[in-house]
């Protein structure tokens, strides 16, 4: 009862600072471009570039199979949500080690400082979704009604994003060897999510991977409904949203207790 207390007060403590949370979000999306001569452009120029050298390689090279859609297509439906969760967590990472002034010498809820990074990750996914609108328009790929679970899906994304983020950045803080192991962990949960490939050509004996996977769970949601056009599979995301959930206030909690210390280490 008294934790449940505990989580309902850091929670309105921290409603109470949205303005400075939008703020620091703002701050990171103007000054990440500032100087660069194509700008916001390269959200769009970067996930471009990638999805062509992915395509060229694992559909012309390898071959792998996307069955009803051209594989462009496949992969990005895939691409573009584990982007912004890699990306998140990568900023994530620094979010408190990078802002040791304002730690030391202003109040606010520390978490502000790690989940205004996730939102300006946020803004960056939404226009990188541009480049899915360009190839489903150039390959006359049909939208269906059931597009809009991806709202849903995309929250609980947010939301288990948002959990394991807070973990990485506090835990950097005390462990800085966390950002440098958090890049070769990155890039082993991508190839064993289903990004590249579809689920049904990974080898059946190593399916049981997958359960311990939740990105691997929300990748397969959102090719279910946008290119399958039915619903997701609604137990799996069940699951999914309940851990994501129970997750994410663990991870609060942690977070909360360890924010004490956090001066005395940035």
């Amino acid at each position: 009862m008294d934790k449940a207390k505990k989580l309902a007060s850091n929670i309105r403590l921290f409603f109470s600072y949205r303005e400075l949370l939008f703020n620091l979000a703002r701050r990171e999306i103007t000054q990440r471009y500032k100087q660069s001569v194509l700008g916001y452009a390269w959200v769009v120029l970067n996930p471009l570039f990638q999805l062509l050298v992915l395509t060229f390689v694992f559909s012309t090279i390898f071959r792998v199979s996307s069955f009803k859609v051209p594989y462009v297509i496949f992969l990005i439906v895939g691409l573009l949500p584990w982007n912004f969760f890699a990306q998140s967590l990568s900023s994530a990472a620094n979010a408190l080690t990078g802002n040791a002034s304002l730690i030391t010498k202003i109040y606010f809820p520390r978490e502000i400082l790690v989940l205004g990074t996730i939102i300006a990750k946020m803004v960056d996914f939404f226009y990188s979704c541009l480049v899915l609108v360009l190839f489903f328009a150039f390959y006359h790929v049909p939208l269906n009604s059931q597009i809009v679970w991806v709202i849903p899906i995309f929250i609980i994304q947010l939301i288990f994003t948002a959990g394991l983020s807070l973990l990485i950045s506090a835990f950097n803080l005390f462990y800085r060897d966390i950002q440098y192991l958090l890049s070769l962990i990155i890039s082993l949960w991508f190839y064993l999510t289903p990004v590249l490939y579809p689920i049904e050509q990974f080898p059946d004996k190593y399916r049981w991977i997958f359960i311990f996977n939740p990105m691997s769970v929300i990748i397969n949601a959102y090719r279910q409904t946008v290119l399958g056009g039915g619903e997701p599979n609604l137990n799996s995301l069940g699951i999914a949203t309940l851990t994501s959930i129970v997750f994410f206030i663990i991870s609060f909690l942690i977070f909360k207790k360890m924010e004490g210390k956090f001066a005395d280490y940035v």
